[in-house]
């Protein structure tokens, strides 16, 4: 009799182990399907909010997106999506985490209220789809409160764009041949210029010079000679072949020299 009962409660303990084991592999093989389909519907919600106009709304949605998926093809498609909007975001009227409206005061001048927020004049009229620099008492402007730092990394010829500590943007660029770029942590000088004029050794070469290599854009860094500036070879992307500086594509040294004022931090790294 004692020796049914053991048998009976092993019978038991091996059936609960069975069923144990089946329960969880059920549930081990469901959760990434359970992960895929809330993956879709967060990704439907951020569209829907797209259509709506919310863009804040979105880019936060495809964020939460970013922190659940493990696929990585869907992670590089998001962080590009959340790259263009906070671009969107950054040169549009919408009022975000890093922003403020500002009534215009009498007396009051762009320059003035840029040099008050740490921001440029380019970027307040962007934002603000000015395309004077006329502003009237009354007038409401959105206005970037939050610094904004670079960090170029030599290793992967990617310069990242960050607004309080968080990147916001990467774009490849061109570094020096030689790993001759310098290493250090730098700030964006006064010396920020449309068309750029290149002053190379025995030569003055204008801005509409098919031989100038400073594109379209120049920001000088507290080094001398060294700067971050546009491009005419967009083959050259990605590569070390300049002569330190850090190149761009022009269309998007453009957009970096409007957001960026002067005493920018930027680090470069191996």
């Amino acid at each position: 009799m004692r020796k049914k009962r053991i048998i009976s409660l092993v019978a038991v303990v091996l059936l609960t182990g069975v069923v144990f084991l089946l329960v969880n592999l059920f549930s081990i093989k469901n959760k990434p399907r359970s992960n895929e389909i809330a993956g879709k519907n967060l990704l439907n919600q951020a569209k829907a909010k797209l259509v709506e106009g919310d863009l804040v709304a979105a880019r936060d949605i495809y964020n939460k997106v970013m922190e659940e998926t493990g696929n990585l093809r869907v992670l590089e498609k998001i962080k590009k999506k959340i790259e263009q909007l906070n671009i969107a975001i950054l040169f549009s009227p919408i009022i975000d985490e890093c922003s403020v409206k500002y009534t215009v005061e009498p007396g009051d001048v762009l320059s003035r209220i840029a040099k008050k927020f740490g921001t440029t004049v380019a970027l307040i009229k962007r934002s603000n789809g000015l395309t004077t620099d006329i502003i009237r008492p009354g007038d409401e402007l959105k206005v970037n409160t939050c610094r904004f730092s670079i960090v170029v990394d030599k290793s992967q010829n990617i310069l990242f764009l960050k607004r309080s500590g968080k990147v916001i943007k990467a774009y490849v660029v061109s570094t020096g041949k030689d790993n001759s770029t310098p290493v250090g942590k730098f700030k964006i000088t006064n010396e920020k210029l449309e068309n750029p004029t290149w002053f190379r050794t025995g030569a003055v070469v204008s801005p509409d010079s098919p031989e100038n290599i400073l594109g379209s854009r120049w920001m000088g860094l507290n080094i001398e000679g060294y700067g971050i500036h546009g491009n005419r070879n967009i083959n050259e992307m990605g590569k070390q072949v300049t002569q330190g500086c850090v190149r761009m594509k022009n269309e998007e040294v453009e957009d970096l020299f409007d957001i960026i004022p002067a005493e920018t931090e930027v680090e470069i790294v191996d």
